[in-house]
């Protein structure tokens, strides 16, 4: 995936390129802390097998640039390079983010605009794909022409730290770390409950992943070698706060307090006056379920809380079992001011 293009850029004349700091004395006190294939065990200098061995050294570095340039072909402004994601992650980037007909989903560094392209294929979904780089984003149309999904997809020269999220479902990236992070407050500020994120190999550092795979890639040759990793967030409801609401047939009055950092939930929960136990809190987007085990009137009960949560109200059930029966009441708590 790619943006910017790199300028002024310097190629290497190998042919009279000299070895870093190589020696112009034979005192050793001169040298650096160096020795091995760079610096022979003679440092008066360069005997003729360590000469071949340095011409066969360089050659390697070589064939590897060429190899990398068959992959990264065009460069950003210096922040992340362009690298194509292989199909089989293609896939699983699709699979975890769930694109629908209507959603509308934004490939930050399309590249050569394949995500976008298949989403729209697959799913009809529709697409933006932003790149920085004029030469990757007229490739991407030219793809989707060829695909026939030119009326789904629209690709455009433009710096993924301008480009507007707000009302975007689904958002794909394969950016360096330090672009994730530094994407975080954006993500978070303009992205609505339930939206996707999915990266490539990089994570989103504090904030931590709902989902994961890992795959086996052998053709994989940037960043972890050989096999690739793909995560997804969905971005969460705001659940903070103190939530009253009651159940008559389980003690009357209860309260919650919650306290959040991105989906991860502190649940405080009592009902008449003692402190129930919370064995378990997953918050999904808009879906929250806590698992809650305590004692009211005396007697045991083990309950599952699942709602949705949208405009200072959780609507939804609530599971309540005594070891021996089970019954399902719906469930409507309010958030106090």
């Amino acid at each position: 995936m790619c943006f910017p293009a790199v300028r002024n850029v310097n190629f290497v004349n190998f042919g009279t390129l000299k070895m870093p700091g190589a020696p112009e004395t034979n005192r050793t006190s001169d040298l650096p802390l160096r020795r091995g294939l760079l610096y022979p065990l003679s440092y008066r200098g360069a005997r003729r097998d360590f000469t071949r061995m340095r011409l066969f050294f360089f050659s390697i570095l070589f064939c590897a640039a060429a190899a990398m340039s068959a992959r990264s072909w065009a460069w950003d402004d210096g922040t992340t390079p362009f690298v194509v994601s292989p199909d089989a992650v293609v896939e699983r980037m699709l699979y975890l983010a769930q694109p629908k007909a209507g959603d509308r989903m934004v490939d930050l560094g399309s590249g050569d605009g394949r995500i976008v392209i298949e989403a729209a294929k697959r799913f009809g979904a529709n697409g933006l794909g932003v790149d920085i780089d004029p030469r990757l984003v007229d490739l991407a149309r030219a793809n989707a022409r060829r695909a026939g999904v030119e009326k789904l997809t629209r690709f455009e020269i433009q710096d993924l730290f301008e480009t507007d999220l707000r009302g975007v479902n689904v958002v794909t990236m394969y950016l360096l770390p330090e672009v994730n992070l530094q994407l975080v407050p954006r993500l978070v500020e303009q992205l609505k409950p339930g939206a996707r994120i999915v990266s490539h190999d990089y994570d989103l550092g504090p904030w931590p992943f709902d989902e994961m795979i890992e795959l086996a890639l052998a053709e994989k040759m940037v960043g972890p070698l050989g096999r690739s990793r793909v995560f997804l967030w969905v971005v969460p409801a705001d659940a903070r706060g103190k939530w009253l609401f009651d159940l008559p047939e389980l003690g009357g009055l209860w309260q919650f307090q919650i306290a959040q950092k991105y989906q991860v939930l502190d649940v405080d929960a009592r009902t008449g006056g003692a402190s129930m136990v919370v064995r378990g809190a997953r918050l999904r987007g808009e879906e929250i379920r806590l698992a809650i085990t305590g004692t009211v009137a005396g007697k045991g009960y083990n309950t599952l809380f699942a709602g949705k949560v949208a405009d200072g109200r959780i609507d939804g059930n609530v599971r309540i079992s005594d070891g021996e029966n089970y019954r399902t009441i719906p469930w409507k708590a309010a958030r106090q001011p």
